[in-house]
């Protein structure tokens, strides 16, 4: 894995995007797409280092489900930004396919793509069961199929005896991450000798813990000699701090609707989140969305330096659920310091 990076001069470690393409109310997902190549373009230009786009399925507010896809609309579309998943969920794909799918990418575009992976199912049971069909798999051996894939990509593929083989994939550079929302994939990432990232912006409990246990159980590879860790955080940035807590409102209201179980596109902000959720649904959203930074320009660079000195990150992805595109431009222009 390479170590180049780029670094935005307000922090000392690279800052990254982490993307759904979010489907807003009275969008379309052509629309959402189309912002999602607009702010990757816009990313590269303030100089953050990668673009990263999520598998989610059967989720009204996310447009990258057909992650490998949008990945290529992205690169296609960029110059030098990496562009990869965050991640792809394995349990949900046969290994090959995904050498396959992510060796064109990197055929495409050489150098500049990540495959990060996932065991969680990015969705409902039912969904899950509709992806996978008669596979089975409900990401217990998530392991054995990263060793397959692994093995798809290995240049000693090309051995003779080899009866089935990933072309294109085999043999490519391609960085492979491990995600994770608690200790699983942390422990696996660390074993292995892999890069390993935190999904921090919904699981915000478990982050310190998780970081620390990576680099506590690292064992050098051949891809790195010592761990690298990165952590995915909610910043919601804007000119004024009220501002930002309006913008916020709109993350707020989408999480709510995980726990409501109703589910929707991404809906505009609120002034007074009070008359839509109960005490206990404030609290709940609270501890879910604890590590969200909001704020002005001096408030989101003071609460990402906490954040980055407190996690001990070496990278920090940013994700940001914002109703209005500009609005979510300018957010990621503040981050950059611009």
């Amino acid at each position: 894995m390479s170590t180049e990076t780029h670094k935005i001069h307000a922090y000392d470690i690279p800052l990254s995007v982490l993307d759904v393409s979010p489907i807003v109310a009275g969008g379309s997902v052509s629309e959402s797409l189309s912002n999602t190549l607009d702010l990757a373009r816009h990313a590269e230009k303030w100089g953050y280092n990668r673009y990263w786009l999520a598998e989610h399925h059967n989720a009204p507010s996310i447009a990258s489900s057909a992650t490998s896809i949008v990945i290529g609309h992205v690169a296609a579309g960029t110059s030098t930004i990496r562009v990869g998943s965050g991640g792809i969920m394995l349990p949900n794909h046969a290994p090959l396919v995904i050498a396959e799918q992510f060796g064109t990418l990197e055929s495409l575009f050489p150098g500049r793509i990540d495959l990060g992976l996932g065991r969680a199912p990015g969705t409902d049971g039912l969904t899950a069961a509709a992806l996978r069909g008669n596979r089975g798999s409900n990401g217990h051996d998530f392991p054995e199929q990263l060793a397959e894939l692994r093995a798809f990509l290995d240049p000693s593929s090309a051995e003779v005896g080899k009866p089935v083989r990933a072309i294109p994939g085999e043999g490519l550079n391609i960085p492979i991450w491990l995600l994770g929302s608690s200790d699983f994939s942390a422990m696996l990432a660390a074993q292995l000798g892999l890069p390993f990232a935190f999904a921090g912006h919904f699981s915000p409990t478990f982050t310190v813990p998780a970081m620390n246990l990576y680099r506590s159980n690292f064992k050098p590879s051949a891809v790195l000699d010592k761990p690298y860790g990165m952590v995915a955080v909610n910043v919601i940035a804007a000119d004024t701090d009220e501002e930002a807590d309006y913008l916020a409102t709109s993350m707020q209201q989408l999480f709510l609707s995980f726990i409501r179980n109703t589910r929707g596109p991404l809906p505009a902000p609120v002034r007074d989140m009070d008359k839509i959720w109960s005490e206990q649904e404030k609290a709940a959203l609270q501890q879910q969305l604890g590590s969200s930074i909001t704020g002005g320009p001096e408030t989101v660079k003071t609460k990402l330096n906490q954040f980055i000195e407190a996690t001990g990150a070496d990278e920090i992805m940013v994700a940001a659920h914002i109703f209005d595109h500009m609005a979510r431009l300018r957010s990621y222009e503040i981050v950059a310091g611009n």
